[in-house]
């Protein structure tokens, strides 16, 4: 499980030391991705294959908009191997897709974690979080 937020920065190469809780659990590879509001998804292998899984099984799996989830979520996946050190390297295009340039928030969120650009970060935080402690939790499990 992929918890908390980590204020970080990529180096000039494009490289993200990855939070040490999060080190171990993707030690044997994993990949990023696109993800929804303009963040990059990270993954295990293990979430990966749960995901295809899941898609096969979704019906029915022919249509414009499966299509276009599978390509836009399975076509923007890079396998990533974390080096000895736990830093990442973000390729340009998903950097660009995310809005990344220094300053970024490392999320976990439970099966993923997703990488943000800080000030967006704080833009959606400070969007949201008046509608979240709003919320109903009825019928939502609690972790209290």
């Amino acid at each position: 499980m992929f918890v908390g937020s980590y204020p970080l920065r990529l180096d000039e190469k494009g490289r993200l030391a990855l939070p040490v809780r999060f080190r171990e659990q993707v030690a044997d590879g994993m990949v990023i991705k696109k993800g929804q509001e303009r963040c990059i998804y990270g993954l295990t292998m293990a979430r990966v294959s749960e995901q295809s899984a899941a898609a096969a099984a979704m019906a029915p799996s022919d249509t414009a908009a499966a299509r276009m989830r599978a390509r836009m979520s399975f076509g923007s996946m890079v396998e990533i191997e974390p080096d000895k050190t736990g830093r990442i390297t973000i390729p340009a295009s998903l950097r660009e897709y995310a809005g990344l340039d220094r300053d970024v928030v490392v999320v976990g969120v439970d099966t993923r974690f997703e990488i943000w650009d800080s000030a967006t970060w704080d833009a959606y935080v400070a969007e949201q979080e008046a509608s979240y402690a709003d919320m109903e939790s009825e019928g939502m499990p609690t972790l209290s």
